[in-house]
């Protein structure tokens, strides 16, 4: 992974910099990012990515560059748990049930947020971790083990 500096802006004793971050891997994969750093807040402006990133492999992105961006601006940063190298951890889901118990799961949470009115799919998505693609595939396999009905069915 490479930092370069882009350009920096100071008003009175306040600086932004801006920073290009570029990640290649073996494969031949490749993000790039335009970040912005200014009074201890980093903030991304821009990436690009070859192939597409999905959602989940934003928020691993951003434990990726963080201790780099870090020491480019003449900071260390914290520790995350479990690790001492400053390198941040990657999330988690939490620990739940997999196979069909899984599915009775996704299907409990589904059917109790359609009876209170809410989305079912952010219903999912709060109780398994997952993003709104992978709660979607895991609702669709719950559909397909037949414990909730086809979304094709009128009610």
């Amino acid at each position: 992974m490479s930092v370069r500096p882009a350009w920096e802006v100071r008003e009175g004793e306040r600086a932004t910099r801006w920073l290009h971050v570029r990640l290649a891997f073996d494969d031949g994969a490749r993000i790039d990012a335009l970040a912005t750093v200014c009074e201890g807040w980093v903030c991304v402006e821009d990436v690009r990515a070859r192939p597409a990133l999905a959602l989940e492999d934003l928020a691993l992105f951003a434990d990726w560059i963080e201790a780099p961006l870090a020491r480019a601006c003449g900071a260390e940063p914290e520790p995350g748990p479990g690790d001492e190298t400053g390198r941040g951890a990657h999330r988690e889901r939490p620990d739940r049930p997999k196979g069909p118990q899984e599915h009775g799961l996704v299907a409990g949470v589904y059917r109790a947020a359609q009876e209170r009115g809410a989305d079912p799919v952010l219903a999912v998505m709060d109780e398994t971790g997952y993003s709104r693609r992978g709660a979607l595939r895991l609702i669709g396999r719950t559909r397909d083990a037949g414990l909730l009905p086809s979304r094709h069915v009128r009610r």
